[in-house]
């Protein structure tokens, strides 16, 4: 292929690879579930607001659409951010990208302190803009972590938990401010109800950025997979990051999955920050148990992640199970999309919890299957690349569902969504399941 390095210096660091000693740290529990921690944290901050749209709309006295922005900003952040974050992640390593998002992430929750009057909504919309800024160093991360400390049999379990914490905490960011702010008349009293969920939120983003200064290391000091190990013996001058994108660029199927991926992620992320708006319209006061239904639809998800996680270390079946649940996801949500008018709040919770189970469990299945086509390349550039085409699409599908339910109803505005995960499923089924990854595994056992 263009731009690979000669054979003499492959020749050597396959010889390097297979004299290295393999071995697993016991370090590599901490380090996973520290990342969990302060990825929880962060997406927290972004659904807090989107969770209970109606009482900032209220407390602001600002639009609906501007509380979905503050939303929609970690969407928009994260596409100029992601290349220079990237080439950061190759260049300096995992240690400081881990303090860079640790750090912006407590920031970001401290600033929003400084916005506990309604006059101050733009102070809350930097502190949001710089929570937005932390994610960036967040979201291309799990694959990496998995792939340097972790051993060929657990990576794909390894991802999975990684991209736990960023679901548990858009659990907790769908079930806690509800129940924190009552949607109360008094101004004052909401603003003192307000305070304590972002003091609470700067509490734990300080605890976790000390932590991470104390805990997180850059690699450990074996490395704990064979393929890990013939990375780490390439002479570093062979790697040049825009050629790696230029790679990646050219590599058709990992460009069918970007779409997919891209299409499959902005439809939960159009769900998630409307999710609010659609059912206080159909259940009037029921803030609640909207953000529980929120909670349904992720903590289903963490399921299906953890399942199609260890699914995949057992089979290696990408191509199967990734069309498998894209086909599902497609089918929750139209039966979603046909129930959530009906007027019974439960079935809502069984049919969300349905869509959840497969449209969140796709998350680290997406991940995965990027590494596997896209080896030996670095796992920040292909995740990074595919959160681009998921942030896009984000912003797409929720400005253009909320404009679609604002003049024709929650139906038409979910149909819209259906629309693209049908075409989803369609370009999932022209993916080659091509898995350089498994084949270098296999021949360094060979040799």
């Amino acid at each position: 292929p263009a731009g690979a390095p000669s054979q003499s210096a492959a020749a050597a660091g396959t010889a390097a690879a297979a004299s290295a000693e393999v071995r697993l740290s016991r370090r590599r529990w901490a380090v996973l579930l520290l990342f969990s921690s302060y990825s929880l944290c962060n997406a927290f901050q972004w659904i807090q607001y989107g969770s209970i749209n109606n009482v900032f709309v209220r407390f602001y006295d600002v639009s609906p659409f501007a509380i979905d922005w503050l939303s929609m900003s970690y969407m928009l952040a994260y596409i100029p951010l992601l290349f220079p974050v990237a080439w950061l992640l190759d260049k300096r390593g995992l240690r400081l990208i881990a303090l860079a998002g640790s750090a912006l992430n407590a920031v970001g929750a401290w600033v929003k302190l400084g916005s506990l009057k309604p006059h101050l909504f733009p102070v809350t919309v930097l502190g949001q803009v710089i929570c937005a800024m932390a994610q960036v160093f967040i979201l291309g991360m799990p694959s990496r972590i998995a792939s340097v400390w972790f051993g060929s049999h657990e990576v794909s379990t390894a991802c999975s938990i990684a991209v736990f914490g960023n679901q548990l905490g858009i659990a907790a960011g769908f079930l806690v401010p509800p129940v924190l702010i009552p949607n109360v008349e008094d101004v004052e009293k909401l603003a003192y109800h307000i305070s304590i969920m972002f003091f609470m939120t700067a509490g734990v983003a300080s605890a976790l950025f000390i932590l991470v200064i104390l805990v997180f290391k850059e690699k450990p000091l074996n490395p704990p997979s064979r393929a890990q190990a013939s990375i780490q013996s390439r002479p570093t001058a062979e790697y040049s990051y825009a050629q790696s994108i230029l790679r990646l660029l050219r590599n058709a199927n990992f460009l069918l999955l970007m779409v997919t991926y891209g299409l499959n992620v902005g439809c939960f992320y159009a769900l998630s920050t409307l999710l609010n708006r659609m059912v206080i319209h159909h259940y009037p006061a029921e803030e609640v148990n909207a953000g529980r239904i929120g909670l349904t639809i992720v903590l289903s998800g963490m399921v299906g992640a953890l399942i199609s996680g260890i699914w995949l270390d057992r089979t290696k079946t990408y191509k199967q199970t990734t069309l498998v649940i894209y086909i599902m996801s497609l089918v929750g949500m139209i039966i979603y999309t046909f129930t959530l008018s009906l007027g019974h709040l439960w079935v809502v919770f069984v049919t969300a919890g349905m869509l959840g189970f497969f449209m969140t469990g796709y998350l680290p299945l997406g991940f995965e299957f990027a590494a596997e086509l896209t080896y030996p390349e670095s796992e920040g550039t292909s995740s990074g690349l595919l959160n681009v085409s998921a942030q896009i699409f984000g912003i797409a599908f929720t400005i253009g569902q909320g404009q679609i339910m604002d003049h024709f109803g929650t139906k038409a505005g979910n149909l819209f969504l259906c629309s693209f995960l049908f075409l989803g499923t369609i370009t999932t089924a022209f993916i080659k399941a091509d898995l350089r990854r498994q084949q270098a595994n296999l021949e360094n056992e060979q040799t």
